[in-house]
């Protein structure tokens, strides 16, 4: 592309900030110029982008100038805080927080799953949860050859959802636990090594369900333009470090056979199949680690259902989850003028 654009990346510093970078540079995106925003604790670092070190500044209202398209990784308080500053500059902003998934005005985009709606942004695209992306990734192919009516999944979420400190944090557990020394845990409540627990967003009182079950369902609907849609979630912390895993079982208008299903998702942008029933291998998280599709397989009919289908994923949940969709979006954006 003979164009370029000055990009801003808010959170620079953070694990996705950091994976920002790495998929602006990996994939050629047309950067004339970049600006690294973080907190003022970060001021005089440096960072790398194609060979070039990079003082980051300290992110304000200000910081926008001349700017075309941020991406903004830096928590939903600063995305609510600078989001509208970046917009007024004339930028479009990329963001990866929970700010605006929701809001009516603010379309929710994965590329692979509901590219058109970025023609109605008003500034502000937002991306996803990341157990939202991976999930919708495997099942849009399969809702085209027969809408979805009801989803139940189970999700078995790494340390990387919690931010580089839980990363950290695990690693260190690990150590301890295996030395035979006291775990310390600060950064996610329960014990993260040799453990799992339900995941530790706010629990509503109403229903029952965490704010990140409650993310699956709200989110499924925006995406899906389909309120109808029943989606029951249950999620779970696992000793993982960045890849997400998924257990999907689904109804569909009509039934669609096994092949039918395994057919369209070999050739489904963003998806790899990894299907071996002989050889009992299926997606895992250390094969889905640093790789862009979503591991899809374990595909087998719903023995509870006539019109059902069960599927297993995995994706890296730093990546396709979160840095990786967010670029995508930009390069959806200058295709498309």
């Amino acid at each position: 592309m003979s164009k370029q654009y000055t990009v801003a990346v808010a959170g620079a510093t953070g694990a996705v900030g950091v994976e920002m970078l790495k998929c602006l540079e990996q994939r050629g995106f047309p950067v004339k110029h970049l600006k690294l925003l973080a907190s003022k604790r970060s001021i005089g670092r440096e960072m790398e982008f194609a060979g070039e070190k990079i003082k980051i500044e300290e992110l304000t209202q200000d910081s926008f100038a001349g700017v075309d398209i941020a991406l903004f990784s830096a928590g939903a308080s600063r995305s609510r805080e600078f989001a509208a500053s970046a917009v007024a500059a004339g930028a479009v902003v990329i963001d990866n927080s929970s700010a605006f998934r929701l809001d009516d005005k603010v379309p929710l985009v994965v590329p692979e799953v509901n590219p058109e709606d970025v023609k109605w942004h008003n500034g502000i695209i937002a991306n996803p949860n990341c157990t939202t992306v991976l999930m919708l990734v495997a099942l849009k192919p399969l809702h085209d050859i027969s809408p979805i009516q009801r989803i139940v999944v189970s999700t078995y979420q790494s340390a990387s959802g919690a931010g580089a400190q839980a990363m950290d944090e695990l690693v260190n557990q690990t150590r301890q636990y295996l030395e035979g020394e006291d775990l310390v845990i600060s950064i996610l409540p329960h014990q993260s090594a040799f453990n799992l627990f339900s995941h530790n967003s706010a629990i509503d009182e109403a229903s029952g369900y965490c704010e990140e079950e409650l993310k699956m369902v709200n989110e499924t609907r925006k995406m899906l333009h389909d309120p109808r849609i029943r989606v029951s979630a249950t999620a779970v912390r696992v000793p993982v470090l960045r890849a997400h895993a998924e257990a999907l079982t689904f109804e569909q208008v009509r039934k669609v056979s096994v092949e039918e299903a395994r057919q369209a998702l070999a050739k489904a942008p963003g998806v790899k199949l990894v299907d071996d029933p002989k050889a009992n291998y299926f997606p895992m998280p250390l094969d889905a680690s640093d790789q862009d599709e979503v591991l899809v397989g374990r595909l087998r009919d719903d023995l509870s259902s006539d019109r059902g289908l069960s599927l297993f994923l995995c994706g890296d949940q730093l990546l396709k989850g979160a840095a990786l969709n967010a670029v995508q979006i930009a390069e959806l954006l200058i295709r498309r003028g």
